[in-house]
């Protein structure tokens, strides 16, 4: 809903109606104008068979609470509901809400009520998993979009979120980050990015947890054109060699992330488009069970996974190290009952043949992702 270029700033404007609600600036979503909202732009989105998703702050805009801003549908006003020692460490622009207020639940269901009249099916809530967790924030929040009547999907950012709430994330959400902003290289120092590298331990420590309706969530494909103004760098296409790519696609299916583009789709080339659109590769992502990471060692990260529709098993290759690496194991010595499968790379649309074992040169970085099947 800003109105000028730059976000996160302290100078940045933002349209409010009368009850304190972010609402579409006018100048960037010209179908707003007349009270409309989001509502034309997702009823477009809708006809194209496609589901409509925003990206809000948590907690209630400080310009609603300078100016005392009635609660739609409530008694209470802004000041009311805020907790005005709570800012989001990066983005100057709300206060946080104090659970303990029942004017703070009247205020999340009246943005939620917002949301639902405009068609919204998927709220990404920012600033709420970590830096800090922010749990009765995240409780309300949930509460107030299950009291609208309508299934939007509720997705908590940024990550790391705590380990030790999976209980509750299951109870509130449908997806929550596992770690802060990855972008497009290897491996940081820095806490900010995160590396495709970086995010092998923490998939391995996440996948038991995933669930139907409740998925850890390693965050987006920065694949394709990141442009035209990416949260970190300089327009560009993606800094990933090709076979980072893949193994990134591998990582994020085999550990059942939601798949999220990154990207500028308009501007995909076909090597992107084949990469989002193998359907034996989303299979896996997607009709898979007892995911997880078998061995760890050396720059060697195998991972299986078993196939919902059938017998056999999904196996994963990667490379983790800075040099080429020549993989040998037998299916026995990866808990397979059979001696020999047919095996199927998922990548290429191949089969291969029948095998006792994997052998396979892979290159830094890279990896393979493979179907077995019984004789």
């Amino acid at each position: 809903s800003n109105p000028t270029p730059a976000g996160n700033g302290k100078d940045s404007q933002y349209s409010l109606d009368e009850f304190g609600r972010y609402i579409p600036a006018v100048n960037r979503f010209p179908s707003s104008a007349s009270n409309a909202g989001l509502k034309p732009l997702a009823d477009s989105i809708h006809t194209l068979g496609l589901k409509f998703g925003i990206h809000i702050l948590r907690g209630i805009p400080k310009t609603a609470v300078e100016k005392n801003l009635p609660i739609a549908g409530s008694p209470y006003h802004a000041v009311d509901a805020a907790d005005t020692k709570d800012t989001c460490p990066w983005n100057p622009d709300n206060y946080g809400l104090d659970a303990s207020k029942p004017a703070a639940q009247a205020y999340y269901d009246s943005i939620a009520e917002l949301y639902a009249s405009w068609g919204v099916d998927f709220v990404k809530a920012d600033c709420i998993a970590s830096h800090p967790y922010a749990g009765g924030e995240i409780r309300m929040l949930s509460l107030a979009l299950g009291k609208t009547g309508r299934p939007i999907v509720l997705s908590l950012s940024p990550g790391s979120a705590p380990l030790e709430k999976i209980d509750e994330l299951r109870q509130y959400a449908q997806m929550w980050r596992i770690s802060d902003d990855v972008w497009d290289l290897w491996h940081s120092d820095v806490p900010y990015p995160q590396g495709l590298g970086d995010q092998f331990s923490r998939a391995a420590q996440w996948a038991e947890f995933s669930e139907p309706g409740h998925w850890p969530d390693a965050d987006m494909l920065t694949l394709g054109s990141l442009r035209p103004a990416p949260g970190w760098g300089k327009p560009r296409q993606t800094q990933f060699t090709r076979d980072e790519q893949r193994t990134l696609m591998t990582l994020w299916c085999m550990f059942r992330s939601p798949l999220m583009m990154g990207g500028d789709l308009p501007a995909n080339d076909a090597w992107t488009t084949a990469l989002l659109t193998n359907p034996e590769v989303l299979a896996v992502d997607q009709h898979s069970t007892g995911n997880r990471m078998r061995e760890s060692a050396d720059g060697l990260v195998i991972w299986m996974a078993k196939p919902t529709s059938g017998e056999g098993e999904y196996l994963a290759l990667f490379n983790t190290g800075e040099t080429e690496r020549e993989v040998h194991r037998d299916w026995k010595t990866l808990g397979l009952a059979g001696a020999t499968y047919k095996v199927r790379d998922l990548w290429r649309r191949k089969n291969l043949g029948k095998s006792t074992s994997a052998n396979i040169t892979l290159a830094p970085h890279a990896s393979v992702l493979y179907r077995l099947s019984p004789r």
